[in-house]
């Protein structure tokens, strides 16, 4: 029987490759909340493993055309699509664990946890925009010793066990977060946070990264595997984001875009089994909006998902 939450299994299940979509889809100022838990619910009914949400918390202006991301605190984004759904797991991809007290952050994903019915995965970053460290008085070039110093006390604050909480009690005078959970939520490296993959392999329960070239990332996966062999072959998870612009012609063939892919459903069905045969457990899209009805995307998604196997649960 696994330690992991209901979530590790979920998108986690040990065959097939399943697929998460990462949420809000293409909002243009803050998303509409509705529309949000509608495709939450058409999500959850097409069989999709996970539903996943950034951290950004300043609006930052980025990229060439310098635009500023307006999302919502993602444990509440959350907590909302979990009480609007059923099976689909939810997870955080990534919170800024060197901008937040790692108290705090275990607050939010046991209280999160235990409302989802244990359907939440923890993912962590390091965070990389200087306004951010600046405005929350932060040490920029310090964050990767303070995400490993915040991760070692985080990961207390989440254990089921009682000893591994201890160090929890001794840096709080004796007192709890809140009661143990009954199961260890997953909590996984996005980016590499910083750290050397060794670490990342000893700590985490999986590693999640962005898309690239089949050749790089297959390159990426063979030293993750290499740093898990390392620590006795253990198995962890490989999680892939990429962007993806699906084409209504399902010929279409496919185009890099930064950090995805333009491509029409069975060109999506090839890459996917490929990916999955160099070791990739899961692809979190992010949705390009390209005029196509968003309901008639996500089925065609989940068809190809259908097809891979494994991808709900």
């Amino acid at each position: 029987m696994s330690d992991f939450n209901a979530a590790h299994a979920r998108v986690f299940p040990g065959r097939g490759l399943t697929l998460g979509l990462m949420t809000p889809l293409a909002a243009h100022g803050l998303a509409d909340i509705a529309s949000a838990q509608r495709i939450a619910r058409l999500a959850d009914e097409l069989g999709f493993a996970a539903l996943w949400a950034r951290d950004v918390p300043l609006m930052v202006p980025q990229g060439p055309d310098a635009t500023a991301s307006a999302l919502d605190d993602p444990f509440l984004w959350l907590g909302m699509l979990a009480a609007t759904t059923e099976h689909i797991a939810i997870g955080s991809a990534a919170i800024v664990l060197p901008l937040r007290h790692p108290l705090q952050v275990a607050k939010s994903a046991l209280s999160l946890d235990r409302i989802s019915g244990g359907r939440f995965l923890l993912g962590l970053g390091s965070g990389d925009r200087p306004e951010e460290f600046a405005a929350f008085g932060e040490d920029l070039e310090g964050r990767a010793a303070t995400f490993r110093e915040r991760w070692a006390l985080l990961r207390a604050a989440l254990a089921p066990d009682d000893a591994e909480r201890a160090r929890v009690r001794d840096a709080t005078g004796g007192f709890d977060v809140l009661p143990a959970p009954h199961a260890r939520i997953p909590m996984l490296v996005v980016g590499t946070a910083r750290q050397s993959l060794q670490w990342i392999a000893r700590e985490s329960e999986g590693w999640a990264t962005y898309h690239r070239e089949e050749a790089a990332q297959e390159g990426r996966i063979g030293l993750w595997q290499q740093a898990l062999a390392q620590r006795g072959g253990a198995t962890k998870p490989f999680v892939q984001s990429m962007l993806l612009d699906l084409q209504a012609d399902p010929s279409a063939p496919a185009e890099a875009l930064p950090l995805g892919l333009k491509v029409g459903r069975n060109g999506l069905l090839a890459y996917l089994q490929r990916v999955h045969g160099q070791g990739v457990a899961h692809v979190m899209f992010n949705l390009v909006d390209n005029g196509r009805p968003v309901d008639a995307v996500l089925r065609e998604i989940a068809s190809v998902g259908a097809q891979l196997g494994g991808h709900g649960s």
